[in-house]
């Protein structure tokens, strides 16, 4: 007997169904075909434990199963629930009027419980897209795939479930989700505030700009002076997630299974990878490609911490995903690509003893130590970061204060109204959506300047002898700085403040 059942595959962010046919005939044997990897090919193992431990088995007959498309490499154990159903169903183990109306995934343990698998959302995705009427897969999983509404979603925590599903003895409890509801939870009331942060009114200032038109942003300061505190207290300043930017992050956290029991994203992703990370774990890619951390703090902020201490190499393949805000990673016989429109966060010590030039300081370090240690960032990447801010320490009179300072929700709501501002703007552009993103085009029709304004500008570039890249950055910074004011003409001082975040361009910074 001829049964089919159906799975799916997850390439890049996407999900291709597949199709498991099994066949049982007349002799002995297990024959499973369709480019499956190791793990797929064990799963008879699993398979028959499961099955025998919950009073079925897999019958003592030639089996064959292709996966189709038999050209596409599958891969991983999440086939063992649909290969198992598949068998029951040809074996007439299970009655089975109605399974090919169902995507069904899960990986085995041996007395028949599930484990959670990966991508879920894009496989929830392309099954609502193909017309199937639901999607059966284990309990941890089923949150985040019932964010797809016209999709009925079945959590399940052990196999025996399902068969009496099919068998019409039990029926199982659909998982609804209210989206509305995930994203308020902890919108007003964020882990990290900027009210718990002593003094650095100026940085604030910074981070508030940074944020409001979406800024890389690079903090340069001695230990201790508060560079972290202020990184992980951005995402709270962010404005909230769209619903296609929250589906859009879900869906890359889940191609990685980093999203049991959450549901939607609500909170902008903050990822803080360490320096010895590997261009490859940062940018995604291994022989069956994977998102790196770039692509998994899409929409969200990249921190960065100690910039020259991660390898050069490592950084210098961060420079085109930045410009493109996605990352393609190729291979023989396929390519995916992920996007990555993240925000770039980095911070620094000015020297490798970590104090700039100040001879109270406990280690102190050469210009010619301080300029072999700036030389490990290089120039074409520090032109892509348009905001370089230095971070003095707070003095003690400001750490004792009792007073809290401006709430993250109060500065959220700032930088929420330039971002619609640039909403508007950016409308009629499919890939432009906030300042940062403007390319040399759109600087030259949104950001016009008076006499006054370019002299200033023109006198700023001669004396940093900055590049191309970096006036364009300036003038990026200048139209968030007049969309915090709601102003739509740039003027001398929007100018004159987004040329003082220009730290690493001025002379005598090494001094």
């Amino acid at each position: 007997m001829l049964t089919k059942v159906y799975g799916s595959a997850v390439f890049g962010v996407e999900a291709t169904t597949i199709t498991i046919e099994v066949n049982i005939d007349k002799g002995i044997g297990y024959h499973l075909v369709g480019l499956p990897d190791n793990a797929i090919k064990e799963s008879n193992y699993r398979i028959a434990a499961a099955l025998q431990n919950n009073g079925y088995k897999i019958p003592g007959k030639k089996l064959t199963i292709n996966m189709a498309p038999a050209d596409l490499r599958k891969e991983g154990s999440a086939y063992d629930l649909t290969l198992a159903l598949g068998i029951l169903s040809a074996s007439g183990q299970i009655a089975s009027e109605n399974i090919d109306n169902y995507i069904i995934m899960g990986e085995l343990s041996l007395d028949g419980s599930l484990q959670p698998i990966k991508g879920a959302l894009p496989i929830a995705i392309k099954a609502k897209e193909e017309g199937f009427k639901g999607f059966i897969l284990p309990a941890e999983n089923a949150k985040e795939a019932a964010i797809v509404n016209g999709l009925e979603v079945y959590g399940i925590e052990n196999i025996r479930q399902i068969i009496d599903f099919f068998d019409e003895k039990t029926p199982l409890e659909r998982t609804i989700v209210d989206i509305k509801a995930e994203f308020q939870k902890n919108l007003d009331f964020p882990e990290f505030d900027f009210s718990d942060v002593k003094g650095q009114e100026s940085i604030k200032r910074c981070m508030e700009i940074a944020a409001a038109g979406g800024h890389n942003i690079i903090l340069i300061g001695p230990p201790g002076a508060g560079k972290t505190m202020l990184a992980k207290r951005l995402p709270s300043i962010l404005p909230p997630m769209t619903l296609n930017e929250a589906l859009e992050a879900t869906k890359i956290h889940s191609v990685v299974g980093k999203t049991e029991n959450i549901g939607l994203m609500s909170q902008r992703p903050f990822r803080s990878p360490h320096h010895t990370i590997s261009s490859a774990a940062l940018v995604g890619g291994g022989s069956y490609p994977q998102p790196g951390e770039i692509s998994l703090s899409h929409n969200g902020v990249l921190f960065l911490d100690e910039l020259p201490e991660f390898e050069r190499r490592v950084l210098e393949v961060m420079r085109q995903p930045m410009e493109d805000r996605e990352v393609t990673i190729a291979r023989a016989r396929f390519a995916v690509t992920y996007p990555s429109s993240f925000m770039l966060v980095a911070s620094m010590n000015p020297s490798p003893g970590g104090y700039f030039n100040d001879p109270d300081a406990p280690v102190t370090s050469s210009p010619a130590e301080m300029q072999r240690y700036l030389g490990k960032i290089s120039g074409p990447l520090l032109d892509r970061i348009d905001i370089h801010i230095e971070v003095t320490p707070v003095p003690f009179d400001k750490l004792s204060e009792e007073r809290k300072g401006e709430s993250s929700v109060a500065i959220r709501k700032r930088v929420t109204a330039a971002r619609e501002l640039q909403s508007e703007r950016f409308k009629d552009m499919e890939k432009v959506h906030y300042n940062a993103q403007m390319n040399t085009k759109q600087i030259r029709e949104f950001c016009k300047l008076d006499d006054a304004s370019k002299n200033l500008l023109k006198s700023a570039m001669e004396r940093l002898n900055l590049s191309a890249r970096a006036y364009d950055r300036i003038l990026k910074v200048a139209r968030t700085i007049a969309d915090l004011e709601n102003t739509e003409e740039l003027n001398g001082n929007h100018i004159s403040e987004a040329i003082q975040y220009r730290s690493l361009d001025r002379e005598g910074w090494l001094g």
